[in-house]
C-alpha cells in the first residue's frame, strides 16, 4: 500500500484520492483550534506560501482526540483557520488518528515512521513529511516547530 492509494474526505465531504498529490512534497499534520500548539497554523501557512509553487503541500487533519482542542464542526474549524491564520493550505474532514476509529491513512502513516513512544500520536500537530515518490521521510512532535522543517522540506524540493 502507498500513500496514493488512499481516498480521504476533505472538509465538505467530499472524496479525495492522494494520487492527486503524486509527485508533491507533503507535510500531513493533525491539527486542532483550541491548543497551545495553534500558532503553528502561522508558520505552516508561511511554509505554504513560500513553496506551494514549487511542489509543496499541506494537508491539515483536524483532531479531537486530544483534550477536545477541536470541538467544532468542519466549517468552524475552517472559519477559524481561515479567519485567524488566513490559511489556504488544504484542509480536510476531522478524523481520529489513534485508536479503533483511527483513520486509515493515519494507520498506515504511523506504521511507516514510529515515534519517540511507538506509534500512537502524543499530541495535536504531530506531522509527516512525505517525498515526491510518497515515501514517509519524517515524523515530527507537537515540539517541533514547521519552521524548523524548513531545510528538511527544500532538501526534498
Amino acid at each position: 500500500m502507498k500513500i496514493y492509494d488512499f481516498t480521504v474526505k476533505d472538509a465538505k465531504g467530499n472524496d479525495v484520492s492522494l494520487a492527486e498529490y503524486k509527485g508533491k512534497i507533503l507535510l500531513i499534520v493533525n491539527t486542532a483550534t483550541g491548543c497551545g500548539f495553534t500558532p503553528q497554523y502561522e508558520g505552516l501557512e508561511k511554509l505554504y506560501e513560500t513553496y506551494k509553487d514549487q511542489g509543496f503541500e499541506i494537508l491539515d487533519f483536524p483532531c479531537n482526540q486530544f483534550a477536545n482542542q477541536a470541538p467544532g464542526t468542519d466549517e468552524e474549524i475552517g472559519q477559524f483557520c481561515t479567519l485567524r491564520y488566513h490559511t489556504t493550505f488544504p484542509r480536510f474532514r476531522k478524523i481520529e488518528v489513534n485508536g479503533d476509529n483511527a483513520a486509515p491513512l493515519y494507520k498506515w502513516l504511523k506504521e511507516q515512521q514510529k515515534g519517540v513512544f511507538g506509534r500512537a500520536i502524543k499530541w495535536n500537530f504531530t506531522k509527516f513529511l512525505v517525498d515526491r515518490e510518497g515515501n514517509v521521510v519524517g515524523r515530527y512532535g507537537p515540539m517541533t516547530t514547521p519552521a524548523k522543517l524548513e531545510g528538511k522540506i527544500k532538501k526534498l524540493l
